[in-house]
């Protein structure tokens, strides 16, 4: 049985060299290799699939992210180059060009001077009895004003008149005895030195005579003057004197102080380079208008008229006095008020109006930017004739133009500009059409003050 089970010899001794031991060792070596053939195909074929589809998703991935990265960088691109653009386009407000009348006006500075101004003083010694006036009031002329104490004046006038009535009595008798010397030397009763005695004696008592009426009108007018009275109509300032103090002639103690308010005068200082039109506005019998404002040179007080000019130009400040009247009916003009007077020489008409604020100047010549429909601007040369604080009368730019009147800093010729305050902007037209929208008003407003 050993034997048979193991015919080569012990188990586990067989030879290696046994048939069923090759057969064994060529079983697995045979299937291994069988399975080695079949296997990496089906795993070279999964894996492939495997390799195709994360290569696939890998593609599509990376097309997404190229597409996504793209438009992000676009629209990137497009917000910078829209924020550069906004940031190269200056900013700027807009007017409009128009045609219309401005008048020329000729500005000084002005002092408010009364018609008269006259300051009482004393002409006689005495003590102050009453002031009929009260501190700013208006008083006409013949208006009590101050009472002095009359009765040393009125006992030399009594003294006066006395001595007048003695002295035409002696008259009355040389005059009675030259008659009678006439008569007497008629009848050649009398020698002719008689009667020209007489006759001297007559004049010499005239002459008496004469010299107490003089005394006597001397005395009349001292007494007068104790009864002061406004010799103009006006307002009185402020009280300087009071009831019980003695004044004295001759000095200078002011009394009172009695200035013309209806009508008054300005009296202002031109330029000697403004006198020719002015004088020949006047040769030519025109009335010209003056305008009198604050001193903030912003709200009209009263107007007037020019009245008077000066007879010579001051050399120190080539100027010349201009005197204008106004009627002052609200008193609201003052003595001594400083206030800014405005004279009317000459009124331009169907002129090119463009806004003040519109014009500019390089140091010898004036100019504007003109916006175009492009949204640019352009520069072009301007002549200014005259101007206000609101517009500008020039020559060189139509009517109907549309002019940058602000952010000058950033402009220059050819330059992208933005209109400010637009709203939605749908070009420049739109632009310009609304700023020649606002620009009238300005305009308008300075044709008004000017037709004034």
């Amino acid at each position: 049985m050993s034997e048979e089970k193991n015919p080569g010899g012990p188990p586990g001794n067989e030879s290696p060299g046994s048939p069923l031991e090759a057969q064994h060792s060529i079983r697995p070596e045979s299937n291994e290799a069988a399975r080695g053939v079949e296997e990496p195909e089906g795993n070279r074929r999964r894996r492939r699939r495997r390799i195709t589809w994360v290569v696939v998703v890998i593609v599509v991935a990376l097309m997404l992210y190229m597409v996504h990265r793209y438009s992000k960088d676009s629209a990137a691109n497009s917000s910078a180059a829209k924020a550069k653009a906004a940031q190269t386009a200056a900013a700027i407000t807009i007017g409009q060009s128009k045609t219309g009348d401005i008048n020329i006006y000729v500005t000084a500075l002005g002092t408010v001077t009364p018609t008269y101004t006259v300051t009482v003083y004393s002409q006689i010694t005495g003590r102050v009895m009453s002031v009929h006036y009260r501190e700013g009031q208006m008083v006409r002329k013949g208006g009590a004003l101050i009472e002095i104490d009359p009765r040393p004046y009125e006992a030399m006038l009594t003294q006066a008149e006395g001595t007048l009535e003695r002295d035409q009595g002696v008259l009355a008798q040389a005059r009675i005895d030259l008659q009678r010397y006439k008569d007497a030397y008629a009848r050649n009763a009398i020698a002719k030195q008689q009667l020209d005695d007489q006759e001297q004696a007559v004049v010499q008592s005239e002459g008496t005579v004469k010299a107490d009426q003089g005394t006597v009108a001397y005395d009349k007018v001292q007494l007068d003057y104790c009864h002061i009275v406004a010799p103009i109509s006006g307002q009185v300032g402020l009280r300087l004197v009071d009831p019980g103090n003695t004044v004295f002639s001759g000095t200078s103690s002011v009394l009172v102080v009695i200035a013309q308010l209806q009508p008054i005068t300005v009296v202002f200082n031109v330029s000697e380079d403004n006198l020719a039109q002015v004088k020949a506005q006047l040769d030519g019998k025109h009335k010209l208008t003056v305008d009198a404002f604050n001193r903030a040179n912003d709200k009209l007080i009263e107007s007037g008229k020019l009245t008077s000019l000066d007879n010579q130009v001051d050399t120190t400040t080539g100027t010349i006095k201009f005197r204008a009247e106004f009627p002052n009916k609200n008193l609201v003009l003052f003595p001594n008020q400083f206030v800014n007077a405005r004279l009317l020489v000459n009124t331009l008409h169907d002129v090119t109006l463009i806004p003040t604020a519109a014009v500019q100047h390089n140091g010898t010549n004036a100019f504007v930017y003109i916006v175009q429909p492009n949204n640019t601007v352009s520069v072009q040369p301007i002549t200014t004739l005259t101007s206000d604080e609101k517009v500008t009368a020039v020559q060189g730019v139509s009517a109907g133009a549309t002019l940058a009147t602000s952010g000058f800093d950033r402009l220059e010729n050819g330059a992208q500009v933005m209109v400010r305050n637009q709203g939605t902007q749908q070009g420049s037209q739109q632009g310009a059409q609304q700023g020649s929208n606002s620009a009238p008003s300005g305009g308008a407003a300075g044709s008004g003050g000017a037709g004034k």
